[in-house]
């Protein structure tokens, strides 16, 4: 999941839809613990979403309230544990527009040659809270898939947006930002991850940041 602290800061592991489309999230879910970087499921690629029924209306409804209890702009079933192909997002593009929508079984495509600009800004992810180094990615991304109802979908754009919908889609292909810096930017990435671990306990964002472990009676 992508996690903002600004618009230049990301906390993921973005021009809204090509099609015009800017679909409501569901509301009423359940905010579950996010699942941190080192579990399987995080680094697998995703089981394809074959069924749009009311389990997956379910999941992506809790996908969405933990989204936002934790202050993020993007979330993948992966990082609530589940493995299955879907992410959610409720981002601002280059302009500051926000864009929101549901993809299953996402698709990539960036641009090539000389159409591709890179983007180094600083990003990070719910999965390894409070932890933030540049990463570059291409400027532009889309993104295709389908629905909450099985219907396509297709969402594209420039600046945060676009850096969104990569790190959503890398999620569902068992990737995360970490695998794509390099040794040193690395170890820094885990350093902060280190420092900050105190103030995201297990079981965050349903225990709130600065809450302590109940005591024993």
């Amino acid at each position: 999941m992508v996690e903002v602290t600004s618009v230049s800061r990301v906390r993921l592991g973005y021009l809204g839809a090509m099609s015009g489309q800017s679909t409501s999230l569901p509301t009423g879910g359940t905010v579950r613990p996010i699942v941190r970087w080192g579990e399987p499921v995080m680094h697998r690629t995703q089981e394809p979403i074959t069924e749009f029924d009311d389990e997956l209306a379910t999941l992506v409804a809790d996908l969405v309230a933990t989204m936002y209890a934790a202050d993020g702009v993007g979330l993948a079933a992966c990082q609530v544990g589940v493995d299955r192909s879907v992410f959610v997002f409720d981002c601002p593009d280059d302009t500051g527009v926000h864009h929101q929508g549901v993809v299953c079984n996402p698709e990539l495509f960036l641009p090539e040659g000389r159409d591709r600009r890179l983007d180094d800004d600083e990003e990070g992810c719910l999965s390894l809270p409070g932890a933030f180094v540049p990463c570059a990615r291409p400027s532009y991304a889309k993104v295709e898939g389908q629905g909450l109802d099985g219907s396509p979908v297709t969402y594209a754009g420039h600046g945060l947006l676009a850096r969104c919908l990569q790190h959503e889609t890398d999620h569902c292909k068992g990737t995360v930002f970490a695998d794509r810096l390099n040794k040193r930017t690395r170890k820094r990435l885990f350093k902060q991850a280190d420092d900050m671990e105190p103030d995201f306990p297990p079981g965050w964002p349903t225990r709130p940041v600065g809450v302590p472990d109940p005591k024993p009676e």
